[in-house]
């Protein structure tokens, strides 16, 4: 048993044999003040010391009444200042807790998870002809439009990112063995290995958003963030203007090293690894052999860091908002997490076309077996029956302002506390970016 006293005098008790009973609450509409009304106290005994004991005969303890205000999005006018503010179309309301994921999948059409070879391969092509294209681009190009060239090839590129993300998750052809081959090629080009990255986005489907499991973007820890001043700043420009480039270091640090992955997972671990090498020692030679090493920065380097500025901003896009919050495991709603934790976003046709629409990304949540190409019909199904629960947006310049210079650390009230409030004086690379983005929605 443990006793204290409150600052009005009265005394608390906690006792592990036998609760307190009949406690009520009531409350002062007027003052908001919250009283706690005990009818009667059990008589407890203990063989231990006691702890003196002072009671008054009034059964009323006056305790101090924290008033708890109602989220931002449980408004529709909040959610619509907030949507303007964070450069969206719409921000959703949030979803009750009753709704599963199960009440979500089952009111999607069944013609959207059907697989259809004939648009699977429809897609290789549009990613083999426009890669192709984009080389031909860069091979013709004056230099000064080689950044024209190496936007449209990187964006090409993600294309075959795209088709072994279908390949992952099985919803790319009927025949797996053909998928697992498919999905190591299209990987190649990018060296990526495919197993490990398709272990990890397994996990990243199954705990989106969700503190520490989530493979994807995770918000800086404070603590971390103090026990490492030495590396602050490189943290700032991490999660501010080289943000859009950060998938490298993921790619890097997550996918080759064994140590991260389970024992049943190595094996095909290490073949996606040996596919990975062969490229590069095969590939890379051969490319500064026929074009020196001009050539290959020109050919392969500019379009990979290219598909990366894609891997990294369409991700973070996806997941990252100031109202979109990671939670523990034990708060966590996979219904929540999945519809309203994820942002549908607009881009410009072409991007579209060439990423067979991968940022119509929420019902590739609700369940990542519907193939790209029937993405946007499941959406329309999503808008028709769950619309006012999305989060949806059009590519602009705000939406990426607001990305880069508040979503940093990890904050359980706010989702997030942006650096420049965390440690002003250490935070210049966030108020330059607050200066020079333009702040177009």
């Amino acid at each position: 048993m443990a006793c204290s006293v409150a600052d009005s005098g009265f005394l608390f008790l906690a006792s592990k044999k036998r609760p307190i009973h009949s406690t009520r609450i009531t409350q002062v509409a007027s003052s908001g003040t919250y009283f706690l009304k005990w009818e009667s106290l059990p008589q407890i005994r203990s063989k231990q010391k006691s702890c003196l004991i002072s009671l008054r005969k009034t059964n009323v303890v006056r305790a101090v009444a924290v008033p708890i205000a109602p989220s931002p999005l449980d408004s529709a006018e909040d959610r619509k200042q907030l949507s303007e503010m964070y450069g969206f179309r719409q921000i959703g309301e949030p979803l009750p807790h009753k709704v599963t994921m199960k009440d979500i999948t089952e009111t999607l059409p069944k013609k959207v998870f059907e697989i259809d070879n004939g648009k699977a391969l429809k897609s290789v092509l549009i990613s083999v002809t426009s890669y192709t294209l984009g080389l031909f681009m860069i091979a013709k190009a004056p230099w000064c439009l080689l950044p024209l060239a190496w936007a449209w090839t990187g964006t090409a590129v993600t294309g075959f990112f795209v088709i072994g993300h279908d390949c992952a998750h099985k919803s790319f052809s009927k025949n797996k063995l053909l998928e697992d081959i498919i999905g190591t090629l299209a990987f190649l080009p990018l060296i990526y290995p495919y197993e490990p990255w398709r272990f990890k986005h397994d996990r990243h489907h199954a705990k989106t958003n969700m503190l520490h499991e989530d493979t994807a973007w995770q918000p800086v820890w404070k603590e971390e963030f103090d026990s490492f001043p030495a590396l602050r700043k490189a943290i700032i420009f991490g999660y501010g203007p080289f943000r859009p480039w950060m998938s490298i270091a993921h790619w890097w640090l997550c996918h080759f090293n064994l140590k991260k992955f389970r024992p049943n997972e190595i094996n095909r671990v290490k073949i996606s690894l040996g596919c990975v090498f062969a490229f590069m020692a095969i590939g890379w030679p051969l490319i500064i052999w026929k074009t020196g090493i001009i050539g290959w920065i020109k050919f392969w380097l500019m379009p990979w860091l290219g598909y990366h500025f894609w891997m990294s901003t369409f991700t973070m896009v996806h997941h990252t908002a100031p109202h979109i919050p990671f939670k523990n495991s034990d708060e966590w709603n996979a219904a929540q997490a999945q519809l309203n934790g994820t942002v549908h976003c607009d881009y410009p046709s072409w991007i579209e076309v060439l990423c067979h629409d991968i940022n119509v990304h929420i019902p590739h949540h609700i369940s990542p077996r519907i193939p790209s190409y029937n993405l946007r019909a499941a959406h329309q199904s999503l808008q028709q029956n769950w619309g006012k629960y999305l989060n949806e947006a059009s590519w602009n310049w705000r939406l990426m302002k607001t990305i880069l210079t508040i979503c940093h650390v990890y904050d359980k009230e706010q989702n997030y506390v942006p650096f420049d409030e965390v440690v002003p004086e250490e935070a210049q690379p966030i108020t330059f970016l607050k200066k020079v983005m333009p702040d177009y929605a």
